[in-house]
């Protein structure tokens, strides 16, 4: 349950009720229609709530909204509601002061829901794909993976909360130049193992990491040396299925890791060998954006990018200057491009699959990419526009001693994910990689992920969830026990940080909602640090042990409702909640 989305509906409720009252009484015109928006107000010193519905009804009602609101506010029946008091400020904002049964049925609301708390149906169980990672399995994956896969991994935790049907899939891509580059590298490897470094040249654009040395090394043990007669081409194909045999199941075991599961590894090979390629390029020549130049089938991307900025708002000049341009799908040998292969694979997820909805987490490098994805897949009348979300990732500078770490010992690139889990936990690296919205550069700082004080944010968080637990075990061993809240008096939770504390309580499902819809998990990490913070003001603020004993037991209730509430949000970002620390 929404706490805080109740209250909102009961002030408007309220709000309705008075505002018949008063019309019956002649104290307001009828017929009019009352709106308006209910906030939270940054400033609480005048209510919990506000309400603008006089402003909004003061033209319709053609009375000053001071006049209009102290007339609703002098029918208002706050009995058996959430509040306990409203009055009257400024130019006409109605203010709510929330009562102690709002607050009661925050706790209430926590031990009902149990770990479903948190929980909302903005998703309607919609058919949601979040695509994530999907690195080139060529090499070992690097720190953008890493940041990546938590973003990926966290949103669609926040979307299921959310009441979506949420599918998680890794797009592998085992075709294409990057894998023949990527044979092309391990052969030059064994032939220069075999016949020296000196004697083969190993090609400038190639994979330079110690990984292709590695895999050159171990084909060579398991495979007859190049023998007379066999072509380059074969050996090139037998040592890249080679090595993605190798590299993609450590891809898995990596990500394995790293928490993170995924139901499906699509391959894009098996977009090829179906024809499904070609037959989305054919459709795309029936529906008329191809045509042919210097051998090479094109898709008329501008034209297709114009028509989609005029839709979205632009005018036909602002289109036409911008520098738009075509690209190719089939080159001239006959080989589909990347691109091809891509239109075809959001074809299947959307058409094929029935997805109704595809969001993919990129990286910013990829910024040029998104319009034309969508732009090609709206030539398929798949509403690509629509219904492909791109989630565009800054960059991570990875820090230690205060200078950047730029470099993997073991592969030469840049750090690798396997490399950064033998530095610190995996759950330092999950809550530290979801720390920041996406849209924002991440300095990842290696020496304050492993510290043990309050200023490393993971564990202030966990701390709080163990301090709690560390209490409960202390109390129980002295006879007190949690109970049920309809067992308790929890009206006597009436001081300024308890109240602050069981406000914090009610936000986590309207912050799932906010993440949902804006695509942005980091806002439960925030969430859950000031929820820690609140704890703790509360914990130095009231006695626990040792006070009045009906006190006692609400106030161990309610910090056994944070402890249930941080281990929800911190299962959300995949991170534990330890009990001891």
């Amino acid at each position: 349950m929404n706490l805080i989305d109740e209250a909102k509906k009961e002030i408007t409720a309220l709000l309705a009720g008075s505002y018949e009252r008063a019309a019956g009484k002649g104290l307001l015109p009828a017929g009019a229609e009352l709106a308006g928006t209910v906030e939270i107000p940054k400033d609480t010193v005048f209510g919990d709530y506000a309400s603008s519905a006089a402003m909004a009804a003061a033209r319709a009602m053609r009375m000053p909204p001071r006049r209009i609101a102290e007339a609703l506010v002098s029918q208002l029946d706050l009995t058996g509601s959430f509040f306990e008091s409203v009055s009257v400020a400024g130019a006409g904002f109605i203010n709510f002061r929330l009562g102690p049964k709002w607050y009661s049925d925050v706790i209430r609301a926590v031990e009902a829901e149990g770990a479903a708390y948190g929980q909302c149906d903005i998703g309607h169980g919609e058919r949601v794909m979040v695509e994530f990672v999907s690195a080139n399995p060529t090499g070992p994956m690097h720190m953008g993976n890493a940041r990546g896969g938590v973003l990926g991994d966290t949103l669609a935790n926040v979307l299921k909360l959310a009441g979506y049907d949420i599918w998680k899939e890794f797009y592998v891509n085992d075709a294409g130049n990057q894998v023949h580059k990527f044979a092309v590298s391990i052969y030059a490897r064994a032939m220069q193992e075999k016949f020296g470094e000196e004697n083969y040249p190993f090609p400038e654009d190639g994979y330079h990491g110690e990984d292709i040395k590695e895999l050159a090394h171990g084909f060579l043990e398991t495979s007859p040396l190049f023998p007379e007669g066999a072509g380059e081409e074969a050996w090139l194909a037998a040592m890249a299925e080679y090595g993605l045999a190798r590299n993609i199941p450590k891809m898995k075991s990596d990500l394995q890791k790293y928490g993170i599961e995924y139901d499906r590894w699509f391959l894009e090979s098996g977009l090829h060998q179906s024809g499904f390629v070609a037959d989305t390029v054919d459709k795309l020549s029936k529906n008329g954006w191809t045509y042919e130049k210097d051998g090479a089938l094109w898709l008329k991307t501008a034209e297709l990018l114009r028509k989609k900025y005029i839709s979205e708002g632009k005018t036909p000049e602002e289109a036409e200057k911008l520098d738009l341009k075509d690209d190719v799908l089939r080159r001239a040998n006959g080989f589909y491009t990347y691109f091809a292969a891509d239109i075809a694979y959001h074809r299947d997820k959307l058409e094929t699959r029935g997805f109704s909805r595809v969001i993919n987490v990129w990286g910013a490098d990829h910024h040029g990419h998104v319009a034309r994805l969508q732009a090609a897949v709206d030539g398929l009348g798949l509403e690509g526009s629509r219904r492909i979300v791109i989630v565009l990732m800054q960059l991570v500078n990875l820090l230690q001693d205060g200078q950047p770490v730029r470099m993997s010992k073991r592969t030469g690139k840049a750090i690798a994910l396997n490399d950064l889990l033998d530095e610190i936990s995996v759950d330092a690296a999950r809550f530290y990689f979801n720390n920041r919205a996406a849209t924002s550069p991440l300095d990842f700082d290696l020496d304050l992920a492993v510290r043990q004080d309050s200023e490393n944010p993971v564990y202030y968080v966990q701390y709080a969830h163990a301090r709690i637990c560390t209490l409960l075990s202390m109390l129980k061993a002295e006879g007190y026990g949690v109970e049920r809240a309809g067992d308790l008096s929890l009206e006597l939770l009436t001081d300024g940080t308890e109240r602050d504390l069981i406000k914090g309580l009610s936000q986590l499902p309207e912050e799932v909602k906010l993440a949902a819809r804006d695509y942005d998990p980091s806002r439960i990490n925030r969430y859950l640090m000031e929820l820690a913070a609140r704890f703790h003001r509360f914990y130095n603020a009231c006695r626990i042990k040792g006070a009045e004993p009906q006190l006692l037991k609400a106030r161990l209730k309610l910090a056994d409702t944070v402890r249930a509430v941080l281990e929800n949000g911190l299962a959300i970002l995949g991170v534990s909640a330890p009990e001891k620390m």
